[in-house]
């Protein structure tokens, strides 16, 4: 039956991230085992909520991945005893008047209710009004209960309450008082990593609290009684078994963006996983691609500097033609220099760009990227659908390296081009899901397999 629950927000900010992990603690304290989904791109409330369910999370985007793979990957990752899915934005906000993929969509996709959470801050009746207007804005969607949150005192709670009893058909299984003192760690424009979070005792704690205020029965009675999607038809899953391929994969601190299911593609083509740390690993292993996730190098610059032994491995198994896939803070370890407020720092050099931090976002949301000519992964003429957000842009090169993407959506590296190429190497600000790219796996797998084969030639 797959007992599952959305968490959506009125809007981007309401606290959805906050009610999503109380809604995952409260579950598992009951004894269930809990999966976890994220919709949306996004890589820092999935590690959040992988860490609170004790289980992978893992992505549900309908702009990346077709609607039937989100329907045979949810139902075949859905193991547990219960899925928590923590929507993005606004319930209803997509990329159109239409709603295009957006969490609403989701919802009816996968035939999931819904819990909303509205933020209180300065309104009281009008809430009663607001929550009827998502209720009737789209009769498909099944919001099934309302979680209150930034409540302000006793008799906030009351009249907010006794206007959505008199005037609603949805119940409150939430109120969440307003923390002076308390909130999860955030940067630029969500939360920290978990990973550089060094309170998470104190967050676990802030969640706790939080979850003091959940019902939890009549939440796991909302997750319980939703309608059965068991009859997925399923893709023939494309497996080889290449025994001893070997794909490095540096995940750590710094690089921690990573879809579980692009880790799990490559594993389910037979390839073998070998994680190498960016700040204490000194060469690299025997592999046969190397795969940089995106993260934050510029704030762990200094870090990554003090690990030249590696940095200088990277650049010298490029040069002799190790295949390399990096993904925005790959692409920015994989430059000639990184200008932060602290300073220029020298980075790998494998591209010549010198790339600066900006206060906003140099590009941010999602991309369709056009492969128009050879570079080490992909065919031409492949269409890329991901996404991009990053607060570093190239301001200076000596030479602009063979660029195969053309931008049809987005900004990519430089004038709507991306993809940078140098020998095997692929440089590039769009993050791919596996789930809606074929072609990026079978091209890591396709390029692994040359190598390898001209190394024991």
């Amino acid at each position: 039956m797959y007992p599952r629950v959305l968490i959506a927000g009125v809007r981007g900010g309401a606290g959805k991230t906050t009610v999503t992990l109380a809604v995952i603690s409260i579950l598992r304290k009951k004894g269930l085992k809990v999966f976890t989904f994220k919709k949306g791109p996004d890589y820092i409330d999935s590690g959040w909520l992988s860490l609170f369910s004790g289980n992978p999370c893992y992505n549900l985007d309908t702009f990346m991945i077709p609607p039937n793979k989100i329907l045979e990957s949810f139902t075949e990752r859905a193991k547990g005893d219960v899925s928590v899915i923590e929507g993005n934005r606004g319930l209803f906000d997509g990329l159109d008047t239409e709603g295009s993929v957006s969490s609403a969509e989701l919802a009816k996709l996968l035939k999931c209710p819904v819990i909303l959470v509205v933020d209180c801050t300065k309104i009281t009746r009008s809430v009663a009004a607001l929550i009827n207007g998502f209720i009737t804005f789209d009769k498909e969607v099944q919001i099934k209960g309302v979680v209150l949150n930034q409540v302000a005192n006793p008799r906030h709670e009351k009249i907010i309450k006794e206007s959505i009893k008199k005037y609603c058909s949805v119940e409150v299984v939430g109120s969440i008082p307003r923390f002076k003192d308390l909130k999860m760690p955030e940067r630029h424009m969500g939360l920290l990593p978990y990973q550089e979070h060094e309170m998470q005792k104190e967050a676990e704690d802030f969640i706790n609290r939080v979850s003091e205020y959940l019902d939890k029965e009549k939440i796991w009675q909302i997750a319980k009684n939703a309608q059965d999607i068991s009859d997925i038809q399923k893709s023939n899953k494309f497996n080889i078994n290449d025994a001893g391929i070997k794909i490095g994969v540096i995940r750590d601190r710094v690089f921690q963006f990573y879809y579980e299911e692009n880790l799990e593609e490559l594993k389910k083509y037979g390839m073998k996983l070998v994680f190498i740390n960016s700040l204490e690993d000194k060469a690299l292993p025997e592999v046969d691609t190397l795969y940089i996730g995106g993260g934050f190098p510029e704030t762990n610059v200094k870090f990554l500097c003090n690990n030249l032994p590696l940095m200088k491995d990277i650049k010298e198994k490029a040069e002799k033609g190790l295949p390399i896939y990096a993904e925005c803070g790959g692409l920015m370890y994989l430059c000639k220099s990184l200008i932060t407020d602290e300073g220029e720092f020298p980075m790998v050099g494998v591209f010549p760009f010198r790339l600066k931090m900006f206060k906003k976002p140099q590009a941010h949301g999602y991309v369709i990227a056009k492969v128009n000519s050879n570079n080490p992964f992909y065919e031409e003429g492949v269409e890329l659908k991901g996404h991009e957000f990053h607060y570093s842009k190239v301001i200076d090169y000596n030479t602009l390296p063979h660029m195969s993407f053309i931008m049809m959506r987005g900004e990519g590296i430089i004038e709507k081009m991306d993809g940078a190429c140098y020998k095997n190497t692929l440089g590039t600000y769009v993050h791919i899901h596996a789930l809606g790219c074929d072609d990026w796996v079978k091209g890591i797998l396709k390029r692994a397999k040359i190598y390898k084969e001209s190394k024991n030639a």
